[in-house]
C-alpha cells in the first residue's frame, strides 16, 4: 500500500466561472431583498392588474392592457437595472463590500459583468412572470421579436450605466432617496400608464427624450401597433447608454 502525494495548487478559478459564481449570488442577494422584490415584481404586476382591470386612466382606442403591458414591461426593466441595482450597489460600496471585492482575483469589469448578468437574470423572470399575467388579462402582442429584444437589451444598458453612475458618486442614503424619486417621477411622466399625448405638447418634446419613455413608446409601437424598427427610440436609448455607461466607468468610486 504506497502513500499517496498531494500536491496543491492554489490560483484563481478560471474567469468564467468567477464571474458566474458571483452573478449566481449577486441573483440571489436581490431576490431575497424585500425591498429589491417589491420594486421589481410587486409593484409592476399590482400596477399591471389594477390599471388593466379597472377604467382609471383613459388609454385611448382598444383594450387597456394592450397600452399598459408595454410600459410595464419598460417599468421592470428600469426597476432592476436602474433603482435595484443603484440601491444595492451604494450600498456595498457603503459597506466596503466593493472595497474587498475589488482586491480578490475577479477584476472589477468581472464584478460589473456579474452583476449586468445578474439584472439580466432578473428581468427575464420578470418579463416571463408579467407576459403571463398580461395573456391571462386578454394582451394581445404584435411585432418583430427582434425589435423587442434590441430595445429590452439597450433599455438595461441605459439603466445599468446610469444606476451605476448614481451609486459610484453618492452616498447610499443619497442614493436611496434619488433612486426611489426618480423610480416614481419616470413611473408618472414617462408614458408608462398615463399615455404621452395627455401632457403639454412642449413637456411631450422633452419626456420623449427620457430612457424610460423611449423604451416604453418603443415597445407600445411595436407590440401594440405592429410597427417595424422603431429607430428613434433605439437611437435615443443607446446614445444614454453610451453616455450613462462611459460615465460610470470614468467617475464610479469603489470606496
Amino acid at each position: 500500500m504506497t502513500t499517496a502525494t498531494y500536491a496543491p495548487a492554489p490560483g484563481a478559478a478560471p474567469l468564467p466561472r468567477m464571474i458566474a459564481a458571483q452573478a449566481a449570488l449577486e441573483t440571489k442577494m436581490l431576490l431575497r431583498n424585500g425591498e429589491q422584490l417589491l420594486l421589481t415584481v410587486v409593484i409592476p404586476t399590482l400596477l399591471l392588474v389594477l390599471f388593466s382591470s379597472v377604467d382609471i386612466v383613459d388609454t385611448g382606442k382598444g383594450k387597456s392592457v394592450d397600452f399598459l403591458t408595454p410600459g410595464i414591461l419598460a417599468l421592470a426593466v428600469m426597476s432592476t437595472a436602474f433603482t435595484g441595482q443603484a440601491i444595492a450597489t451604494g450600498f456595498e460600496r457603503r459597506y466596503g463590500v466593493l472595497k474587498r471585492l475589488a482586491s480578490s482575483p475577479l477584476p472589477r469589469w468581472g464584478l460589473m459583468t456579474a452583476k449586468t448578468a445578474s439584472v439580466l437574470v432578473t428581468e427575464i423572470l420578470q418579463i416571463i412572470l408579467l407576459t403571463a399575467i398580461a395573456f391571462a388579462l386578454g394582451w394581445s402582442p404584435h411585432g418583430n421579436p427582434l425589435a423587442v429584444l434590441l430595445l429590452l437589451i439597450l433599455g438595461t444598458a441605459a439603466f445599468s450605466g446610469l444606476g451605476l453612475l448614481m451609486a459610484g458618486t453618492l452616498k447610499a442614503e443619497a442614493t436611496l432617496a434619488a433612486a426611489n424619486l426618480v423610480f416614481l417621477l419616470l413611473l408618472v411622466g414617462g408614458g408608462v400608464i398615463v399615455p404621452m399625448d395627455k401632457y403639454p405638447s412642449g413637456v411631450q418634446d422633452v419626456l420623449g427624450l427620457l430612457p424610460i419613455s423611449a423604451l416604453s413608446d418603443g415597445l407600445r409601437d411595436v407590440l401594440q401597433h405592429g410597427a417595424g424598427m422603431p429607430w428613434g427610440d433605439l437611437g435615443i436609448l443607446g446614445v444614454w447608454a453610451v453616455v450613462g455607461l462611459a460615465a460610470a466607468g470614468r467617475f464610479f468610486r469603489w470606496e
